[in-house]
């Protein structure tokens, strides 16, 4: 430790399941003066925060704040705070993150009922309504909006209304959708849901935005049993942050941290949803262009692909780790592996917030394009990065 120095990382590209390129901007916002989390003007940040993730989330549930602490502990407040010991809930499992929910609501001590569904497709409604009938005493439905680990968006709304039909709370991962396509919290009736700051919204990992329905937020008060965590147990943490300028100590908050993410949600909101979601399609249209010219196709089916979150399957015979590798070390690029049962199968490719731009798209490709053919893979070499650009020409006219 004698030799420990300052550490400087590389500059990197990130276009794999993130994080993400952060914007300069919010990196600027991070190096701000650290105040006390207490400070009158800190709070006066907390209330402008509530109100840009209201925005981002498509709500008005005043149960609206980012966790301080990463996605996944987004999603453990989720359950810890709506399950009882005892209680059942359904779990719809398309990929690897409705495999943590599961865990999620064991750990509550309730029990749970998967609908499993096949890898790099949505949710099935029609096994999430078996389930149900054959389940009335289940008290809430979970589900991934925006399935990481393959790539697949599933139909939120209805899954809600199916929820609602039998009397069930649904809690929802929007960790990747969240900024990058359609979220709609009120007006597809979510109960729960849970993001992470550092996918579509570009800003560094560490916080996990949340919010609460007034149904979900009854079920809160009212709980027979304490919350399993102290840390994430809602009922503490509204007295910091509830509305007012009146705030109960509870933690000390990641000050600098959410002075990234203030910045990060008032970008989002300058450039507006729409635009957001139409330039995550941009990019995806060329990327999709270039790789498909290339010869390779996508995992997931395009009526139901995430443009932020790119599923492509391996060529035959190609060394999955030893592509990423050259990509890393001599392009500073770096793409996703596949995780779980897509291990080895697919390379997942992020456009999400800062780091869906065209500089990216045309650098992926390339890159891919040659280390591709300095391993002897047959594609149609040089075909990717023309394809692409008819897509931004066509865009541009």
């Amino acid at each position: 430790m004698t030799t420990a120095k300052s550490f400087y990382p590389p500059q990197r590209t990130l276009m794999g399941p993130g994080p993400s390129d952060v914007n300069p901007r919010i990196l600027q916002a991070l190096a701000r003066p650290t105040i006390g989390h207490l400070d009158p003007a800190f709070i006066g940040m907390m209330n402008e925060m509530k109100h840009l993730l209201q925005y981002a989330f498509q709500t008005d549930n005043p149960l609206t704040f980012p966790v301080s602490a990463p996605g996944s502990a987004g999603m453990e407040t989720c359950f810890a705070n709506l399950l009882e010991p005892g209680d059942t809930a359904i779990v719809c499992q398309n990929g690897v993150f409705g495999g943590r929910m599961k865990e999620n609501v064991e750990r509550c001590g309730a029990t749970s009922v998967m609908v499993e569904n096949e890898w790099g497709r949505p949710v099935s409604l029609d096994k999430l309504a078996d389930a149900l009938e054959a389940h009335p005493e289940a008290r809430l439905v979970a589900f991934v909006h925006a399935e990481t680990s393959t790539g697949a968006r599933s139909d939120a709304e209805s899954i809600a209304k199916l929820a609602r039909k039998h009397d069930c709370l649904t809690i929802m991962d929007t960790v990747t959708s969240l900024g990058g396509i359609p979220v709609k919290i009120d007006e597809w009736g979510i109960d729960a849901v849970y993001s992470g700051s550092q996918k579509c919204l570009s800003c560094t990992p560490g916080l996990a935005p949340v919010s609460f329905s007034e149904k979900a937020a009854e079920v809160i008060r009212n709980r027979k049993s304490k919350v399993q965590s102290w840390f994430l147990d809602l009922n503490l943490v509204m007295g910091y942050w509830g509305e007012g300028s009146k705030r109960a100590y509870h933690h000390t908050a990641p000050i600098n941290a959410l002075y990234g993410l203030h910045e990060a949600l008032l970008m989002l909101r300058e450039e507006g949803l729409e635009a957001a979601w139409a330039r995550h399609r941009l990019h995806h249209h060329a990327l999709k262009a270039g790789i498909e010219a290339m010869g390779m196709n996508f995992l997931v089916e395009e009526t139901y692909r995430l443009p932020q979150l790119n599923s492509v399957t391996i060529p035959a015979g190609v060394d999955d780790a030893a592509v990423r590798s050259h990509l890393l070390n001599d392009y500073q690029l770096e793409i996703g592996a596949g995780l779980g049962a897509m291990a080895g199968r697919v390379w997942r490719i992020g456009l999400m917030g800062h780091s869906a731009n065209k500089k990216n798209v045309l650098l992926c490709l390339g890159a891919l394009d040659n280390v591709l053919c300095s391993m002897g893979v047959e594609i149609n070499q040089g075909a990717a990065v023309a394809a692409a650009n008819v897509i931004y020409h066509n865009e541009e006219n």
